[in-house]
């Protein structure tokens, strides 16, 4: 069964944690996936993975790049899977339509937005009612993630 990892985003932003949690899963070996609300949005976190950091470089391309099946990473607008990802992260109010074949689903969501904190708890619902071990991770005061479901 598919673990499914909630991040509760409240001291840091998308921004900073995103590429902290793709470094983490290509260490492990995996390819991710990251599911964005919009094209605009898979346009924005492209840019920023490029630059996040000047000592540093996530291998990464963008739907619609071409070559995605190979990318270590690949951002998207859409459902699909392209990369043969282990772990698919799902950021700004994207849902999950298929979780076969993954080993992790990561939904991170902005806790200072009402909306945001809505579609989570739904979402966390429905991932418990399809019998996903479910957790929830939020940061504490020093910014380490912190197990609190």
């Amino acid at each position: 069964m598919t673990e499914v990892l909630f991040y509760h985003l409240e001291r840091q932003p998308l921004e900073r944690v995103l590429p902290q949690l793709l470094e983490k899963s290509l260490q492990r070996g995996w390819r991710a996936v990251v599911q964005a609300g919009s094209p605009e949005r898979v346009a924005a976190l492209d840019a920023m993975l490029w630059t996040y950091r000047d000592d540093s470089f996530l291998p990464h391309g963008a739907a619609g790049d071409g070559e995605g099946a190979v990318q270590p990473i690949l951002l998207t607008a859409e459902s699909d899977n392209p990369n043969k990802a282990d772990v698919r992260f799902l950021v700004d109010g994207a849902a999950a339509s298929d979780t076969g074949g993954y080993a992790r689903i990561v939904y991170l969501f902005d806790g200072r937005d009402e909306t945001a904190l809505e579609a989570a708890r739904a979402q966390w619902k429905a991932m418990r009612e399809h019998g996903h071990e479910v957790t929830y991770w939020q940061q504490d005061d020093s910014g380490r993630w912190i197990k609190k479901a």
